[in-house]
């Protein structure tokens, strides 16, 4: 059977928090979670949703490829992450220096992986010199790892 107080309570607290800011906390970068940790629980901000993810599951690479795809899948997290909250506050200047941190560390990380393992996407300039490296790896069937 269908609760009417929960409809009651749920329109209630949509209309009563509609356009409240949701972060009210000081913005200061150092209390962000590090790209890593943001990354496997869903967030940088920690007192942003922090119930959404309890229990982060640590994320264990097996080789060094894996470790370098996760290291670059943590960076672009937290690049993404900043830049929602940059478009609500663009003149945040130490975030602003964080975002470009983090960019730039990701964008050495992906040189570095393409050096290593070949082009990462279509429009990597590592292409040029590796066209269809990913033929030459074990597919996942094959046990490659």
């Amino acid at each position: 059977m269908y609760n009417n107080n929960f409809r009651n309570d749920y329109y209630n607290y949509v209309n009563n928090n509609y356009n409240k800011p949701l972060y009210t906390e000081d913005s200061n970068p150092n209390n962000l979670y590090d790209p890593y940790q943001g990354f496997i629980r869903g967030n940088l901000f920690p007192n942003l949703y922090n119930n959404y993810k309890v229990n982060a599951i640590d994320l264990k690479p097996l080789n060094e490829q894996a470790k370098m795809l996760t290291m670059l899948d943590s960076l672009n997290f937290a690049v993404i992450d900043i830049n929602l909250y940059l478009d609500i506050y663009p003149e945040d200047k130490d975030m602003l220096k964080l975002f470009n941190q983090y960019r730039n560390e990701g964008n050495k990380v992906l040189s570095e992986y393409e050096k290593k393992f070949g082009p990462i996407n279509l429009n990597s300039s590592a292409n040029e010199n590796y066209p269809f490296m990913w033929i030459n790896s074990p597919w996942p069937w094959e046990g490659g790892q």
